[in-house]
């Protein structure tokens, strides 16, 4: 049986994408055929800043362009080319060429900079797809789906209303299909019966909302959310969903950092990708941990093969 192809968006040519791929390859390559989106005029200029060799079945797929990489600063030709990258892994699983995508790490501000109209790799998928992908981040110990994004923290209480977070929970369940679910509350003390706020309610409708259409009492909450990671709630819950982005990764990335991976559901096509930045502090040192990427190309394999 051949093994899958995965194509792997390089991420941001200035951080540590490239190490990441060049250093786990010999270990990727046993789990699939890994399909690299990268020219081999960058690829070799950034394996000679690492002073390292390019494995003969390094196998890419080449994307137009060329600039002289330099580690760790935020640049537009470094974000162009990280879009382009992730644009034709897209391609490359919209086709059929492939059968999952795992990205490498982008800088936000370099998207911005090259003019990509997109705030992330999730964002943009929605926008293709035109469908409501969902971020949820985590290894098998745990995972929390991420119910906004990146918004800022002072937009996040208006989001937090009955149909579209009901929407989201049915989306999830039907994507990952879990036993239970942690849903946290908004507010300190989960509101406190709406003395600290009253978004909790709107978040109890949801989940009574999304239980009944599922027919069955899948969500439990609102939990009180400075409570709802301790060791005491997590051998009842291993699946969460968190109001916002840093109610859910502090937690997570505190616990289970190096391990952790980010997968986009609700989508036509499987994406998985690193949970971490483009550590631009450590960029072209070989210094960066491959173990998050290595997670996130078996998880691509996994949620492939159960979507095919």
């Amino acid at each position: 049986m051949s093994k899958p192809r995965i194509a792997i968006s390089i991420g941001d040519p200035n951080g540590v994408g490239i190490e990441i791929a060049l250093k786990a390859h010999e270990e990727v390559k046993k789990l699939c055929t890994p399909v690299y989106c990268i020219g081999e005029a960058m690829l070799t200029q950034a394996a000679s800043l690492l002073d390292t060799h390019i494995p003969n079945d390094f196998n890419i797929h080449t994307i137009k362009g060329e600039f002289t990489i330099t580690p760790g600063k935020v640049s537009k030709e470094s974000g162009k080319y990280s879009y382009d990258s992730f644009l034709s892994a897209i391609e490359l699983a919209k086709g059929g060429q492939c059968e999952a995508i795992t990205t490498l790490p982008i800088h936000k501000e370099a998207w911005e900079k090259a003019g990509v109209p997109y705030k992330g790799h999730t964002d943009m998928l929605r926008d293709l797809f035109k469908q409501e992908a969902i971020m949820m981040l985590g290894c098998e110990a745990m995972y929390v789906a991420l119910y906004t994004e990146h918004i800022p923290l002072k937009e996040v209480a208006k989001k937090v209303k009955k149909e579209p977070l009901a929407r989201f929970l049915l989306d999830f369940y039907h994507s990952v299909h879990p036993d239970k679910v942690a849903v946290l509350g908004l507010n300190p003390h989960a509101g406190d019966n709406g003395v600290l706020g009253s978004e909790e309610r709107q978040i109890e409708a949801a989940i009574k909302a999304a239980n009944k259409q599922i027919g069955e009492a899948i969500y439990e909450g609102p939990l009180v959310p400075d409570i709802a990671f301790t060791p005491a709630s997590r051998k009842h819950y291993s699946r969460f969903v968190a109001m916002y982005h840093d109610q859910g990764l502090i937690p997570l990335k505190a616990l289970y950092f190096d391990e952790s991976v980010n997968i986009s559901l609700n989508l036509p096509i499987v994406r998985t990708s690193v949970d971490h930045g483009t550590a631009f502090d450590i960029a072209y040192k070989n210094r960066a941990k491959t173990l998050s990427y290595v997670n996130a190309v078996q998880a691509a394999i996994t949620l492939s093969k159960a979507e095919s």
